[in-house]
C-alpha cells in the first residue's frame, strides 16, 4: 500500500466543498426542526438518519478494502465516543425541537471553548491570552444571540421549553467536547474510516434500543403527514450526503488551513431557519450571532498566525 498522501484540492475548491458541506448539515438540522414540528420522534429522526449513512459508509468502506479492526485497548475508547456522539446527536436535536435552529447551533458550536478548557485541564497546554479574549468574545455574543439581556428585562417569565432548548444545547456542545478530545488523545493511532463506521455503528444500535425500551416517550413517533415525512426524508438524504463526501474529500481538504469554513453552518442554519420555517432572531441576536461565528472562526486559526 502506498504511503503517498492525496494531491490536495486548490483551494478554492476545498473552501467552495467545505462551505456546501456546511449548507448541507444547517439543512439537516432545518429539515429535522420540519419533522419534529409534524410529528417525529427524536429517536425516529437519528436512528434513519445514522443507518442509511451507516450503510454507505459500510460501503465505502468495502469498496476501499479498508480492514475493520480496533486495536488492543481501544475498544473501550471507542465504545465511549460512540455513545458521547449519540448522547450529542440526542441532545441537539432535542434543542432543535425546541427554540430556533440557529440559536440551538450556536450554543453547541462553543465547544471548541470547552475542548480548549478541557484540554487544559487534563494536563495539555494553558489557553493563550489571546484565546482567552476571543472565548469572553464568543461568550459576550452568545449572550446577545441568546436575547438575554431583554428577557432579563422583561416581566414575562421565561418560557421552560426556551431553557430545556438552551441546555439541551449547551450539553450537547459539552459532550461533543470530551468525545473529540478522546478521538485526539485515545484513538489518534485508529483510521479515521473504522473510527466512523465504529462511531454510527454505535450511535445507530444505542437509539435503537433506547427506541425499543420506551426510554424516550414518543421518540420512535413516525411522521403525521406529508410535510413530517419531507423533512425526515432531507434531514437524511442531507446529513448523509454531507458526511459521506466529507469523509471521501477530507483527505484533500487541508483541514489545517480550511476548518473554519464550517462555521458557515450556523450562519446557513440562520438563513434556512428564516426561509423555510419563518424563524425571525432580532439585529441584536443576528449581531451577536456573527460575533460568536467570528469569534470562533478566529480562535480555530490560532495556530495559523
Amino acid at each position: 500500500m502506498s504511503s503517498e498522501s492525496p494531491k490536495l484540492f486548490p483551494r478554492h475548491i476545498a473552501v467552495l466543498l467545505l462551505v456546501l458541506i456546511g449548507c448541507a448539515f444547517a439543512g439537516n438540522h432545518i429539515s429535522a426542526r420540519l419533522a419534529f414540528d409534524h410529528g417525529t420522534g427524536l429517536l425516529a429522526a437519528i436512528v434513519s438518519r445514522s443507518g442509511v449513512t451507516l450503510l454507505a459508509l459500510a460501503a465505502l468502506v468495502l469498496w476501499q478494502r479498508e480492514p475493520v479492526r480496533l486495536p488492543p485497548g481501544a475498544w473501550r475508547w471507542q465504545l465511549a465516543v460512540g455513545l458521547l456522539i449519540a448522547t450529542q446527536s440526542l441532545c441537539l436535536y432535542s434543542a432543535v425541537a425546541r427554540i430556533p435552529v440557529a440559536l440551538a447551533l450556536l450554543v453547541s458550536n462553543t465547544m471548541p471553548i470547552l475542548l480548549a478548557l478541557l484540554t487544559w485541564a487534563l494536563g495539555g497546554p494553558r489557553p493563550t491570552q489571546r484565546a482567552c479574549i476571543l472565548m469572553g468574545v464568543i461568550l459576550a455574543g452568545l449572550v446577545l444571540a441568546l436575547d438575554v439581556p431583554a428577557r432579563l428585562s422583561s416581566s414575562e417569565d421565561i418560557s421552560p421549553e426556551w431553557l430545556a432548548g438552551v441546555a439541551y444545547a449547551a450539553c450537547a456542545s459539552v459532550v461533543f467536547a470530551v468525545a473529540l478530545w478522546i478521538t485526539d488523545h485515545k484513538l489518534k493511532s485508529l483510521r479515521g474510516s473504522v473510527r466512523s463506521l465504529m462511531t454510527l455503528g454505535i450511535v445507530f444500535s444505542t437509539m435503537l434500543l433506547a427506541g425499543w425500551s420506551g426510554l424516550v416517550p414518543g421518540g420512535m413517533a413516525w411522521p403525521q403527514d406529508s410535510l413530517g415525512w419531507t423533512g425526515l426524508v432531507l434531514l437524511v438524504v442531507l446529513y448523509g450526503t454531507a458526511f459521506t463526501v466529507m469523509f471521501v474529500t477530507l483527505p484533500r481538504l487541508d483541514m489545517a488551513r480550511n476548518a473554519a469554513v464550517m462555521n458557515s453552518e450556523p450562519i446557513a442554519t440562520l438563513l434556512f431557519g428564516w426561509l423555510v420555517l419563518g424563524q425571525m432572531l432580532s439585529a441584536m441576536q443576528i449581531v451577536g450571532g456573527l460575533v460568536v461565528v467570528s469569534g470562533i472562526v478566529l480562535l480555530t486559526l490560532r495556530k495559523a498566525g
